[in-house]
């Protein structure tokens, strides 16, 4: 890219690193697959479900543990009643904002017509149901509207925008991801400032119109594990939901370090966060309107990861990036992302530099200390796993004092290979 970056930059040291392990409540549902279940077993879940009844699973895009498990689970004991289930990807504008690639996004979670044993109907073509009192439209999913049933599965847990009452789970579920783009787009067009009422308001139009019957929540803990499994009716979504998002917050997992100089991100991707990385763990927000973590000077993201599928939403939240992830981007898709959320600044992308070590030595070199030998510097692999991760040895007193950190090695130093990139 140029001689005088690499001049600027040669002589930036990177400090050696310990790995560490952090110690979180890692409680978890030893059988998952027989506690949902359990679960459906409840009045006011399958029950519900009349014989010859076709039913619309919606299932979305994120990483859920255990996603194709419990997906296959929903959708026997919705045969084993008499009804005829099939998969609606429920995803607003990911996978390109294709049907195709929408299609293709359940399939790298394991979501196939051969793994779960329903169909996938998947579809960018909505039906208007009705629009709210500020001049929302709001919309659903085709092939959702013409079921007998719908039934919605989806992880409960902390927004990385806003903050609510709701945030991230069954309701946001109906009113963004069985809306597809059109539906994503406009419960995003009057900003995240407002987006807890606008969901609540788009999910009461749409169940008051739409044959939802229940939902399944999950939870997990800070090990990306399955720990509560919950089927819930849907006249109970909004009573049960803010409960489970208080379990969720209670277990989002964390950097046990604060401040920190220079936070190194292996991977993002919407596989593992809608923004890419979760900013309830770097401390970084796309929008005002939420907050928390740790205070982060400079970040560096060095990879996409396979699942995402090109689309980099968050790159732009980093300082620093590499070669490396910029070509992997399908950019199409990622500035489909910012506008359909109208959030643009997280689709930027950051400065990118040639290679790993180029981009952490530009984060050290422009973290605001005056002796780069005592850079306080993490690395992990991405925001969902966080049980394992690497630490600057000048942050070894304060990991050895910690009651949460256990240290698991000597210091050592980065190994880049000969091209300046970090071994996969």
């Amino acid at each position: 890219m140029g001689d005088i970056l690499y001049e600027l930059l040669k002589d930036i040291p990177i400090p050696k690193m310990v790995r560490v392990r952090q110690r979180f409540d890692g409680s978890r549902l030893d059988d998952p697959a027989r506690a949902l279940a359990e679960e459906l077993k409840k009045p006011g879940t399958v029950d519900r479900i009349r014989p010859g009844d076709s039913v619309a699973i919606a299932v979305g895009s994120r990483g859920i543990a255990n996603i194709a498990l419990l997906t296959k689970v929903t959708v026997d004991a919705i045969k084993q009643a008499g009804g005829r289930p099939f998969i609606v990807p429920a995803m607003g504008s990911h996978g390109g904002a294709t049907a195709e690639g929408q299609a293709e996004v359940l399939a790298h979670l394991g979501i196939t017509e051969e793994t779960v044993g329903a169909p996938i109907r998947s579809s960018m073509e909505v039906v208007k149901l009705a629009e709210l009192d500020n001049g929302l439209p709001v919309y659903v999913d085709k092939f959702a509207s013409e079921a007998d049933a719908i039934v919605v599965i989806n992880r409960v847990k902390p927004h990385t925008a806003f903050r609510g009452p709701v945030e991230s789970g069954l309701l946001k579920m109906v009113a963004i991801g069985l809306g597809k783009q059109k539906g994503a787009e406009a419960t995003h067009r009057l900003g995240f400032k407002y987006m807890a009422e606008n969901i609540l308001n788009m999910s009461r139009a749409m169940m008051a119109r739409l044959p939802i019957r229940f939902g399944v929540a999950v939870v997990e803990n800070a090990y990306d594990e399955t720990c509560i499994v919950e089927a819930v009716p849907a006249e109970q979504f909004e009573e049960r939901e803010p409960e489970l998002l208080k379990e969720a917050r209670r277990r989002l997992p964390k950097l046990l370090f604060d401040p920190i100089d220079v936070l190194v991100i292996d991977y993002i991707g919407k596989n593992i966060s809608g923004d890419g990385m979760d900013p309830n763990v770097t401390g970084r927000y796309p929008t005002p309107y939420a907050s928390g973590g740790p205070q982060v000077t400079k970040m560096v993201v060095l990879d996409l990861t396979e699942e995402t599928r090109g689309n980099a939403n968050g790159v732009g939240t980093a300082d620093f990036t590499t070669r490396r992830l910029v070509e992997k981007m399908d950019k199409a898709a990622t500035f489909a992302n910012g506008l359909t959320s109208t959030v643009c600044a997280p689709t930027k992308i950051s400065t990118y530099l040639d290679n790993d070590k180029m981009a952490i030595q530009a984060a050290i070199k422009t973290c605001n200390i005056l002796d780069y030998t005592k850079c306080r510097l993490v690395r992990i692999r991405d925001t969902l796993h966080l049980g394992e991760i690497e630490i600057s040895v000048n942050l070894l007193d304060e990991a050895r004092r910690h009651p949460d950190v256990e240290v698991l090695s000597e210091p050592y130093e980065w190994v880049f290979d000969e091209e300046g990139n970090l071994p996969k």
